[in-house]
């Protein structure tokens, strides 16, 4: 029903910036929420930021201000720009979906756990 896939993972200098992209393929839907994730091995998944169908943006306090999700006019493809990169952003990303807007509207969505679809994820690493 939904396939996504994300590129654009690469090893970065800190203090540098990165833009990822999610290619989305998905059945008509008039409304969605998607997100970006981010996790590191041995450590919980945690949320990057989402965009509703609206286009309304949500961020965690850890990237607030340094990163930026949008997408194209077709909404057939998410970004995720990241500037001002430190080492403690490595982690492999992913991006996930929900045909419903619930998740956009809820606090839990940090914890990626009602997002259905996700994709395989593309490392991002940040070197000092």
């Amino acid at each position: 029903q939904v396939q996504l896939v994300e590129s654009g993972g690469d090893s970065v200098q800190a203090g540098g910036s990165l833009r990822l992209s999610c290619a989305v393929s998905r059945s008509a839907s008039a409304s969605y929420c998607m997100g970006w994730f981010r996790q590191v091995p041995g450590k919980e998944r945690e949320g990057v930021g989402i965009i509703d169908s609206d286009g309304l943006t949500k961020y965690a306090d850890s990237v607030q201000g340094r990163f930026a999700i949008s997408q194209d006019n077709a909404k057939s493809t998410l970004f995720l720009l990241m500037n001002s990169l430190k080492p403690e952003d490595s982690a492999t990303y992913y991006c996930a979906a929900d045909l419903f807007l619930t998740n956009c509207y809820s606090d839990s969505w940090i914890t990626g756990q009602y997002f259905p679809y996700w994709g395989p994820g593309t490392q991002v690493t940040v070197y000092s």
